[in-house]
């Protein structure tokens, strides 16, 4: 009884947490109006939107603004991500607004699949169309597509009183998915999976909401980035 009243409660303060986002936050940019400006697409849930920090902190912001530093003229990325969303939301969002190709696109989707459906099943087959999509957004350059793995949620305060050696186990069972499907079309994948544990130590790299990564753990996620990006864009 007490597993399903603390799944039922962490649902609750996700779609809370919804609420307080845009539906889509989505800017779309022409990549043709700079031919020496470059554009990055962001795709997927509250980990690529921030919830929980400013827009200045989000992974896909940071990473641009270090590009920047390294000489690389960027613009401010375009996100199509909502907390709350499933691949099943992030393709039907694809699907209404159509964006523009993109020199770099991210993808990271995946958590709400594991504790909304617990659907491992149908998580592949939505994961590689999400991830065949966004090679097609990328111009169809694969060596410009980077998928992240789907952080630990069961190290935060607020999944104290839950389960959280079924959590882990299960954010195990998707990411071997989605590194799989990515792996198996020559992608490249970031493991930040081991990075966000650290956050049952160290509490500067959870949100003040207790649930998501602060802007310190995405730092962590963008410095990485930054590595393989600089690599694709030579």
């Amino acid at each position: 009884m007490n597993r399903f009243f603390n799944i039922a409660l962490l649902m609750l303060l996700l779609y809370a947490c919804n609420k307080k986002q845009t539906a889509i936050n989505y800017t779309p940019i022409n990549p043709t109006a700079n031919d020496s400006m470059k554009t990055m697409l962001a795709l997927g849930d509250s980990y690529t939107i921030g919830q929980g920090v400013s827009t200045a902190e989000r992974f896909p912001h940071q990473t641009v603004s270090i590009l920047k530093t390294k000489g690389i003229n960027m613009a401010t990325p375009t996100y199509i991500a909502t907390t709350g969303w499933t691949t099943n939301s992030l393709i039907n969002a694809l699907e209404t607004n159509r964006p523009s190709k993109h020199d770099l696109v991210t993808l990271l989707i995946g958590v709400n699949d594991q504790y909304q459906t617990h659907d491992t099943t149908g998580y592949r087959l939505r994961f590689t169309q999400l991830l065949n999509k966004a090679v097609e957004l990328a111009n169809g350059k694969k060596q410009n597509v980077f998928v992240l793995s789907i952080p630990d949620y069961s190290v935060t305060p607020f999944a104290t009183n839950s389960d959280t050696a079924r959590i882990r186990l299960e954010i195990d069972w998707f990411n071997v998915i989605n590194r799989q499907v990515t792996v198996a079309n020559n992608i490249t994948y970031l493991d930040i999976t081991p990075s966000s544990r650290e956050g049952r130590y160290d509490r500067s790299l959870i949100a003040g909401d207790g649930l998501h990564p602060s802007g310190l753990e995405y730092k962590k996620w963008a410095d990485r980035l930054v590595v393989l990006m600089l690599e694709a864009l030579k």
